[in-house]
C-alpha cells in the first residue's frame, strides 16, 4: 500500500536513478569550451526526470510517450558524456545503461 499523498513516480527505482544522474551532470566539472555540452546534458538529464514523473502519472499512450521521451533523453546524456573527459563518467554511463533497461520495461 502506498502512503497517502505520494506520487506514483516516487516508488520507481528508475526515477531515483535518474535524479542521481541529473545531480551528477549538474555538479560535474566540465572542461573549458564545453559549456554548450554541459548545458545540453543538464537539459536532457532534467528531461529524463521530468518525463519519468509525468509518465508515471499518466496512462495509455501518454504514459508510453513520456517514458519514450525519457529514454531518448537518457541516450542524449550518455552521448554527451562520451564527448568529454569527466570524472565519474563511467559510473554515470553504467547508471544510464541501467536506466535505459528500466525505461524499456516501464513502457
Amino acid at each position: 500500500m502506498r502512503p497517502t499523498g505520494h506520487f506514483d513516480f516516487e516508488r520507481l527505482d528508475a526515477f531515483r536513478l535518474a535524479v542521481e544522474v541529473a545531480r551528477w551532470v549538474r555538479g560535474c566539472r566540465w572542461p573549458a569550451k564545453t559549456t554548450h555540452l554541459h548545458d545540453q546534458a543538464m537539459r536532457a538529464a532534467d528531461s529524463v526526470v521530468l518525463n519519468l514523473a509525468e509518465g508515471a502519472s499518466s496512462t495509455g499512450r501518454q504514459r508510453a510517450k513520456h517514458f519514450d521521451l525519457a529514454r531518448g533523453s537518457a541516450g542524449e546524456v550518455f552521448a554527451a558524456t562520451l564527448l568529454v573527459d569527466l570524472q565519474g563518467a563511467e559510473e554515470a554511463r553504467g547508471k544510464l545503461r541501467r536506466l535505459n533497461q528500466m525505461l524499456a520495461r516501464l513502457r
